[in-house]
């Protein structure tokens, strides 16, 4: 496996999807934060700061753990994320 993967990323809350390289090598909180920020730079829209968001696989609905490294989950090329809020 190479350092980065290309995931799906859809965001509900913005009704749209991005495709993003993510690092293999980080943890799903810090991928989030990179995730919120380009998603407010490509799209012009600020997200709320204050919701804590998670990561759901659109596949097998597992909602994964913010401090799993992204290697040590089934993320993988072509993978397709949901990125809700917790309210």
């Amino acid at each position: 496996m190479k350092n980065k993967v290309l995931i799906k990323l859809i965001v509900p809350e913005l009704d749209t999807t991005f495709d993003i390289f993510i690092p293999v090598n980080e943890l799903v909180w810090r991928i989030e934060r990179i995730i919120l920020k380009a998603i407010e730079d490509l799209s012009n829209i600020k997200l709320e700061q204050g919701l804590n968001y998670v990561l759901l696989n659109k596949d097998n609905c597992k909602i994964y753990n913010n401090n799993e490294i992204i290697i040590n989950t089934d993320i993988r090329n072509s993978s397709e994320l949901i990125l809700i809020s917790k309210r």
